[in-house]
């Protein structure tokens, strides 16, 4: 939805709801075409009970007025303003939602003060509404509805999987930090045995090299057995791990361990819906096209963007991620332009790392990637340029999903790009 299309939809004969969210209790204010009240503000509680006070009082408004049209603005707080705004978007409603920092710079325009209150939020919501300075309310439905809640576990899985192997790495730093000479991968096979049964260096000692390599060989299925029970019981006589208090140390180890195994368990579970989900959409051929592409990012862009036969521009997509570019310029000074970040941080994270391994996997970013870095004229940064390349592939996969085509290298640049990379080599 462009500006002018905003203007349009909050122009006219329109009533305009500006409803401030929380937890419990939410404040809304009704709005005629003057900006001027129309009921007093009231507040309903996020209830069905509450949900149907709403409706009444927009009812209410209308008969006052006379205006059937209404748009219902509200600033997305936390989570809590999802179950309002599905319930209205079910019954037809158009529902928008303003951005928080315009909301917070927008307050003492009111009445020149600082204070801050339900029911003036509710106003300064509403306001910007009617301004036409908000942005189309896209909530995921059936299949992207699925992709984005399993997306969403995911990321906290992968979070509880982080955290438990940092919280292993400290554990192995303090009692036994010559452990990693010998296993580079602490999650392996073997690895996780010892550290399941014989964690510490006194453990390891406590039984023969002979003993240690048959048990390391069961544990392993025979790739690793009596080289590696040497280099272990070397480095534990050698060790300068602290010697004390091992008993409760390795009952944390084996919280940290439960830990780490349940949420590789979740993540594995998680990943093979993921997988199931995005075929569901028809569109997993297209993306999986791309060298460089797999399931998981697919998968999890899907989930940020939704469906993309909602977008007419692959720009919207930028400015969803918050790519599009700012400058910051006044008088003679020339500032530097930079990203907005006024999006979607999830998108943006998908995109900067599936932007990581395309530069190294795919033949026709990576010539892209270089060039931006070396061209003759404003070249880029690392950084810059990996954004450049976000940016890329959402034209890209943009230009799949529409056309219905699979990805093409010799159709990747247009003819004046492909010149370009063609002089820089």
């Amino acid at each position: 939805m462009n500006n002018v299309e905003k203007k349009q939809l909050a122009y006219g004969d329109v009533l305009v709801v500006g409803i401030d969210i929380a937890k419990k209790v939410h404040w809304a204010r009704v709005l005629e075409p003057m900006g001027v009240d129309v009921i007093k503000p009231f507040k309903f509680h996020n209830t069905r009970e509450g949900f149907v006070r709403l409706e009444s009082k927009i009812n209410e408004a209308r008969n006052k007025t006379g205006i059937q049209r209404v748009i219902v603005g509200m600033e997305p707080t936390g989570h809590y303003w999802k179950p309002l705004a599905y319930y209205l978007k079910e019954r037809e409603y158009s529902v928008v939602i303003v951005n928080p920092h315009h909301v917070k710079k927008s307050k003492e325009l009111v009445d020149n003060s600082q204070t801050k209150s339900d029911r003036k939020d509710a106003g300064i919501i509403a306001d910007l509404v009617k301004s036409g300075r908000f942005l189309n309310c896209l909530l995921p439905t059936g299949i992207y509805a699925e992709l984005r809640n399993l997306s969403t576990a995911r990321i906290q899985a992968r979070k509880i999987f982080n955290g438990a192997l940092a919280q292993l790495q400290a554990i192995i730093d303090q009692f036994f930090p010559e452990y990693t000479q010998v296993f580079k991968n602490v999650l392996g096979k073997a690895s996780t045995w010892v550290l399941r049964h014989y964690p510490f260096p006194k453990n390891i000692l406590s039984l023969t090299e002979k003993e240690l390599a048959i048990k390391l060989k069961q544990a392993s299925n025979n790739r690793v057995g009596l080289k590696r029970a040497k280099q272990l019981q070397n480095v534990a006589k050698e060790s300068v791990g602290i010697k004390e208090g091992l008993e409760g140390a390795h009952l944390k180890l084996m919280t940290i361990m439960d830990r780490l195994e349940y949420a590789a368990s979740e993540i594995s579970k998680i990943e093979a819906a993921l997988e199931r989900t995005l075929e569901k959409t028809g569109l997993a051929k297209y993306l999986l096209s791309i060298p460089g592409i797999g399931v998981i990012t697919a998968a999890w862009f899907l989930a940020e963007v939704g469906d993309l036969s909602k977008f007419d521009d692959w720009r919207q997509i930028r400015k969803l991620a918050g790519l599009n570019l700012v400058e910051n310029s006044s008088g003679m000074r020339i500032g530097s332009k930079k990203i907005s970040k006024r999006g979607r941080p999830g998108l943006r994270n998908v995109l900067y790392l599936a932007s990581l391994v395309l530069v190294a996997k795919n033949a026709e970013f990576k010539a892209l990637y270089n060039y931006f870095k070396t061209r003759a004229e404003n070249p880029l940064k690392k950084k810059q340029a990996l954004i450049a390349i976000s940016m890329k592939l959402i034209r890209v996969i943009f230009a799949l999903v529409k056309n219905r085509t699979l990805y093409d290298p010799a159709k990747v640049f247009g003819e004046y790009r492909a010149a370009q990379l063609q002089q820089a080599a």
